[in-house]
């Protein structure tokens, strides 16, 4: 009995010394990978801090802002600035999702005519900035516009032309016409992967078209439907230039003007508002994303849905879908080509015309390279190290995006006051980076998902460092998913407006700020040009973006 005890607890003792052995071991490992990686982790924190800055910034702000001022704007302003921004964001996102989703499966799912081409022109008001859109209705649909001239000349119809674009209603309009393609685009991708294995099941158990729509594609499509409505809820609540152009009342137009009155503190507290509105609606739509988690499942022969005859429906559904790329693309486009003439004419494609488009370039393309640069350790750090440090890394640099352009730069304005890069274009680019960074993120995360991390454990297995992993072997493996978030940043920044206001230098113009200025004093042979040029410069980023992800 003696030498059994003291052979089991000589075995006992050995099985302990091996597990200490083997932890002491992976424990070593993870610091020689720790310390391989801390450039990534480094690059990573710094970033999402910097990022993270504007909401730093107007949350400490606001507290020194005082009770009576806080009551002030509770008793005034706040409650009609919550329903003007809280309806518009509802009735805006509401429409464009149905809109959205309709488009999408006409054009994926029927056998429509000309699919290709109508899958690529009805994302075209993707490329059009709301407020060149509210200018270019403004020509058509305002007091002095195209329809009210010809209603009054010609009669056609009983009573006076009463539609006032300067109400709700037409900022509703022009923010639906110009917002869509968010959801359209996100659900046209998604319904391009759905398994129509399932579609069959659900009609040999007697469903109609209809039926399985509702009760297995909606299901399906849920995470992309959120995922576009949530996109264009934070832009309607984030715009300014449509809703600024339309003397429409929201939070961001509010800040703006508090800030020009040199009132910032009240600015503050309003950004504290929106910040809570913004959050709110996030939480929101991730309840909701967990309620409803559907997926696909892999195993099976999975084959794309049956296209679905129109019928006698097919000129129906072409008109309609000729009425919205009228409507949203053609009538703007018309517009801008007519006072674009007439601005040629009287001599407005001059130098500064040339150097107001360079600006333009020139930060949206520095903008675009460097949160290209940027967001790659972020998206391999949580992708292949994940922790709850690189999980916050990647929270904190999603911080700027869910701000109004007028928040970042207020932040922006705290932080460079009084430094060399005060007053130079550089805080445009800047502001930039803060606010479209997430676009470039989401791009290289969906590339980077498709890449094994076998790949990296090979290279690792011949003692590359993680840093030198990421740019020799996987970037030119996400190469395109790189290129199309550096086009969609591109396109993003080009179109910016509040944030640029706020933080260009003295003189140093873009083609959004000549729009701005040439718009609010009715000059639309001088402000069509530049909107024209934005389109036209966005349009080529449009077409890359749409060949990656077919």
């Amino acid at each position: 009995m003696s030498n059994h005890k003291k052979s089991k607890h000589t075995n006992n003792r050995k099985k302990v010394e091996g597990t200490v052995s083997s932890a002491f071991s992976r424990f070593k490992n993870s610091l020689k990978q720790k310390r391989y990686g801390g450039i990534l982790l480094l690059i990573g924190l710094i970033t999402s801090l910097f990022m993270s800055v504007p909401l730093i910034y107007v949350v400490v702000r606001s507290f020194f802002a005082g009770k009576d001022r806080w009551l002030k704007l509770l008793d005034g302003r706040i409650p009609e600035l919550l329903w003007n921004t809280l309806s518009l964001t509802a009735a805006v996102t509401f429409t464009s999702v149905l809109l959205g989703v309709t488009l999408a499966w006409i054009v994926q799912r029927t056998d429509l005519p000309g699919r290709h081409i109508w899958s690529w022109v009805l994302a075209l008001p993707l490329v059009i900035p709301p407020y060149v859109g509210a200018v270019a209705y403004l020509i058509v649909l305002g007091p002095t516009g195209w329809v009210r001239d010809i209603w009054d000349k010609y009669a056609f119809l009983p009573g006076e032309f009463s539609f006032d674009i300067y109400t709700f209603w037409g900022v509703y309009l022009v923010l639906t016409l110009f917002t869509y393609p968010y959801v359209y685009l996100i659900v046209s991708a998604a319904m391009r992967r759905l398994n129509r294995n399932f579609e069959e099941v659900a009609r040999s158990q007697g469903m109609n078209m209809w039926q399985v729509f509702w009760k297995v594609n909606v299901p399906l499509l849920r995470p992309a439907i959120g995922a576009g409505a949530i996109l264009i809820a934070l832009y309607v609540i984030s715009d300014f230039g449509a809703i600024a152009m339309l003397r429409y009342m929201t939070f961001t137009s509010a800040i703006y003007y508090q800030m020009g009155s040199y009132d910032n503190l009240s600015a503050t507290v309003l950004s504290v508002v929106l910040i809570a509105i913004t959050l709110l609606i996030l939480w929101g739509e991730s309840r909701v994303q967990r309620k409803g988690d559907y997926t696909q499942s892999a195993s099976g022969a999975a084959s794309k849905p049956k296209e679905i005859p129109l019928g006698k429906w097919k000129i129906a559904t072409i008109s309609f879908l000729s009425f919205i790329f009228f409507i949203a693309v053609a009538l703007p486009v018309i517009v801008l080509i007519y006072w674009s003439v007439i601005g040629f004419q009287e001599g407005a494609l001059d130098s500064k015309f040339w150097i107001y488009a360079f600006n333009s370039l020139k930060v949206s393309g520095l903008a675009a390279l460097i949160s290209m640069i940027l967001a790659l350790p972020i998206v391999y750090l949580k992708s292949r190290y994940p922790s709850v440090l690189s999980k916050i890394i990647d929270k904190l640099s999603y911080s700027g995006y869910a701000l109004p352009g007028v928040i970042v730069a207020l932040g922006i304005i705290f932080v460079f006051n009084n430094t060399p890069l005060y007053n130079t274009f550089f805080l445009i680019v800047i502001a930039f980076i803060i606010r479209f960074l997430p676009q470039a993120m989401q791009a290289q995360e969906a590339s980077l998902s498709l890449v094994s991390p076998r790949i990296d454990e090979a290279a690792q297995s011949l003692g590359q460092p993680p840093w030198k992993i990421m740019f020799t072997v996987i970037l030119p493996s996400i190469l395109p998913g790189i290129m199309a978030g550096g086009a969609l940043v591109f396109v993003s920044s080009i179109k910016e407006l509040p944030a640029t206001l706020l933080l260009r230098p003295p003189g140093y113009d873009t083609m959004a700020i000549r729009i701005w200025v040439e718009a609010s004093e009715a000059l639309y042979h001088l402000a069509a040009p530049h909107a024209l040029f934005i389109i036209l410069f966005s349009i080529i980023p449009l077409r890359y973006m749409l060949k990656i992800h077919k």
